[in-house]
């Protein structure tokens, strides 16, 4: 009976210990599993009750109201408490997600999940992301408004968390078996470098360096210095420029890298962008402006978007702002309305760098030896390992080591990065700012104090005006500077200081009646500065304005339905060429029924439509079976082709030599290469999707998910059924998309209306985990409650009191 008895007890210790043990990625299943405080205690079940609560700190009491979507209206007596009140309630709905998004801006993820997160925390790191954030919170505390700020809203982050005990905690942190963290005002300036990694860290520089080596200097000039003939900047032609640039010296040469370089490049998603525009009282039904808004971005469920009211003494401003960011970053008050799309402005150049010798203490610099410095990040890995890296920096930024595919033999390159995210900033007072802006002068100002990641502000006001400012900190460069991997050693290579802010591209109440953005080019020719030779294909853009030109009397119902405009302007502009170049008579009767289904279809990415399906993929083989002969004969990154000037040149250039397959004897033609590709594409769409029916349908073929932002399977929305596409104004494509939906009508009375795909609740046990996502597939768009006053009406409120 002994030996039973302590083997039983032997048994038991064992469970005990593995129920509260992790092991690799399971959770200790005893804690998760725990119906008092595992995951069962994060279900919502029935109404929220109104309640008061206590918080130290507050300087006057608090009001929380909730409407009937979950959206927070905050009423406060001072601006200390209104920002403290907000870093609460965004902590209540949010928590998880403000800080696994610092977490991974920090390089830190390898402390929550282990050492398959290291590569990506080392590279986050390499990249100089936290040494760009110390500087910015060291700009921050100079200011006092924006200390205050940023210092409330951590305030009101920690005293939630306090309030916490481990069975309250969010699932995912039982799943992880961790615990949150003390916020400190560093995580917001994390977070803002994060938009920077996400909007400014492409770059083409050792790509465009191999394509002329390779290619020629007339392959780059052919299709990224040429402009598209139907290119329609933000910044119209017609703006006249008043000042005169003063444009750095260019060297007499340009750089050429001892071999091609593998620079690891970040190139953003096709179908991150957004949309803007606002249109004059003089084109609108009611004579007052309306303004639109739609930024692309990665979709996830909780969505990054928080959408919040801010009433204080001052200030009455409503919008969506991200979970960690005091204030709205896009929204309306009650004289003016604003929202952005990326600029896409290079602002990321690499050097390459030769040192003294391999201690890497001295780099070479304008005929000398220059001192680097040295930065130890350290990771610490859940089972207890300290990792250490050394990161090397010049006047440039952080150092990464190159190695080459094409010279296995030669010692590796080292590239210095120079990046605006290593500028200090202080974006938080922008959004201070324009939260309280009264007019167009009110906004222009507000715009000064905002440097990264740049970005098209639209803006307009219930005084009549329109405009949009190109705003951000813009380098001072040479024409073309940084469009190649750059002489680390040679002055003239460094940026020459920063092209005034007045000069920045920017238009007011033009002619047209409307302003707009897309990604698109900044401005016309005409413009003297630099900015880039990478922006956005011009689609959307001319898209939008084709529209807007066309249209008068204009009301919020038809900025809504542009929002959800499914026109492909670049098939537009090759599907009837392609069709074309088929010889349609060689076709057999499946090959032949899908042939006039194209020639039948009307460009419009719908749903329910095979025809976009179809399109996709053709045009995905065409460009394919065109380059890639030649771009496969070398080891080396190369840059392809923008979509826009590619097309352009397999029109109207019947002769262009790379129709030519080089693998083969016979000289291939435009023909076949089209006919070619065109059955290529009904037999990979057969292979994948069976014969020709609804499974090619392209609500089902674009494969639209909102993951869960940590991929925790069963906490996504999948499979939604969409329409549009990258080259469409609603730029659905796969996990991205339009993120926030917002029309707004100024005038005396302003009126606002929006929808994310997600919902308030970053718990996946609440009914408002992903409350709006239906409404967001079918292009809804909710009437945005902004009360002037605390409203009478509302689902439930918090008191908050000291």
């Amino acid at each position: 009976m002994k030996i039973k008895a302590i083997i039983s007890f032997l048994i038991l210790c064992g469970l005990i210990f593995a129920l509260n043990t992790k092991f690799g990625d399971v959770p200790p299943l005893g804690k998760f599993l725990d119906p008092d405080g595992g995951f069962w205690a994060n279900a919502v079940t029935g109404d929220l009750e109104s309640e008061e609560l206590q918080i130290d700190g507050l300087r006057d009491e608090v009001s929380v109201y909730y409407d009937e979507r979950g959206v927070p209206h905050i009423f406060a007596q001072n601006d200390h408490d209104l920002y403290m009140a907000q870093g609460y309630v965004v902590a209540r709905d949010r928590l998880f997600q403000m800080e696994l998004q610092t977490y991974d801006a920090a390089g830190r993820l390898s402390e929550l999940v282990g050492a398959a997160a290291l590569p990506r925390d080392q590279r986050t790191r390499r990249l100089g992301m936290p040494y760009g954030a110390e500087k910015a919170i060291e700009r921050v505390k100079q200011d006092s408004v924006s200390w205050m700020v940023i210092n409330a809203y951590s305030e009101g982050v920690n005293a939630w968390i306090r309030s916490l005990e481990p069975k309250d905690y969010p699932l995912e942190y039982k799943i992880l078996d961790a615990a949150p963290e003390t916020w400190e005002p560093l995580k917001t300036t994390l977070l803002l470098k994060n938009m920077t990694r996400t909007l400014a860290s492409g770059n083409s520089e050792d790509r465009t360096s191999n394509t002329i080596k390779y290619f020629g200097r007339d392959f780059v000039e052919k299709f990224f210095t040429q402009k598209p003939q139907l290119n329609d900047p933000i910044i119209p032609g017609s703006r006249e420029w008043d000042f005169d640039a003063e444009i750095p010296e260019a060297p007499e040469e340009l750089y050429v890298p001892e071999s091609a370089k593998e620079v690891e490049p970040y190139s953003t998603p096709d179908g991150i962008g957004s949309n803007n525009w606002a249109v004059h009282g003089s084109k609108t039904a009611s004579g007052y402006p309306i303004l639109a808004n739609d930024p692309h971005l990665s979709l996830t469920l909780p969505s990054i978007w928080y959408e919040v009211q801010l009433h204080a003494p001052g200030v009455n401003t409503y919008g969506v702002t991200l979970q960690g960011v005091p204030g709205a970053i896009i929204g309306f008050n009650e004289n003016v309305a604003w929202g952005v799309t990326n600029v896409g402005s290079d602002v990321m150049d690499w050097y390459e760098v030769e040192f003294r010798d391999e201690r890497m203490n001295e780099y070479r610099y304008d005929g000398g030896w220059r001192e680097t410095t040295k930065r130890i990040e350290e990771y610490y890995l859940p089972d207890g390992t300290v990792v250490r890296d050394t990161v090397v920096y010049t006047h440039h930024g952080p150092v990464t080591e190159v190695g080459s595919r094409l010279n296995e033999e030669r010692a590796p390159a080292y590239h210095a990065l120079r990046w605006i995210a290593h500028e200090p900033s202080n974006e938080i007072r922008t959004f201070y700012h324009l939260n309280r802006a009264a007019g167009y002068d009110d906004y222009v100002q507000a715009l000064t104090y905002y440097d990264a990641p740049a970005q098209n502000f639209v803006f307009a006001s219930n005084e009549n005006d329109i405009a949009l400012w190109v705003n951000g900190k813009l380098p001072l460069r040479w024409d073309k500077q940084g469009r190649t991997v750059s002489d680390g050693s040679d002055p003239k290579y460094d940026w020459q200081g920063w092209i005034p802010r007045e000069h920045n591209p920017n238009i007011k109440n033009p002619e047209r009646g409307f302003v707009s953005s897309a990604n698109q080019e900044s401005a016309a020719d005409d413009y003297p500065y630099y900015l880039d030779d990478d922006f956005a294909s011009y689609e959307r853009g001319r898209r939008i304005n084709d529209l807007l030109r066309s249209m008068n009397g204009i009301t919020k119902d038809d900025m809504q339905k542009m929002q959800m405009d499914s026109y492909n302007y670049h098939a537009a502009t090759i599907t009837k060429d392609l069709l074309e170049w088929v010889n349609s008579d060689s076709l057999n009767e499946a090959e032949r029924e899908i042939y006039d289904r194209m020639r039948d279809w009307d460009y419009k990415m719908d749903a329910d439509k095979i025809a976009p399906s179809v399109f996709k993929r053709w045009w995905s083989n065409f460009y394919a079976s065109v380059l890639y002969d030649e771009y496969q004969k070398t080891d080396a990154l190369l840059r392809y082709p923008p979509r826009d000037r590619f097309v352009e040149v397999v029109k109207y250039e019947p002769e262009f030599k790379f129709f030519d397959n080089i693998n083969t004897v016979k000289k291939e033609t435009r023909e076949e290469r089209a006919l070619y590709s065109f059955r290529s594409t009904i037999r990979g769409m057969t292979e994948d999707y069976g014969e020709m029916g609804d499974n090619w349908i392209w609500g089902r073929v674009i494969d639209m998910d909102i993951d869960h932002l940590a991929n925790i399977p069963g906490m996504g929305a999948q499979d939604l059924s969409v329409s549009g596409s990258p080259e469409s104004i609603n730029a659905n494509n796969g996990n991205a998309g339009p993120s926030w939906r917002m029309v707004v009508e100024v005038g005396p009375e302003v009126k606002g209306y929006g929808v994310y795909p997600g919902g308030p609740s970053g718990n996946p046990g609440s009914p408002l985990y992903d409350s709006m996502v239906e409404t967001w597939r079918t292009g809804g768009l909710f009437e945005l409650n902004f009360y002037k006053s605390e409203p009478a009406d509302y689902s439930y409120s918090i008191s908050l009191k000291n």
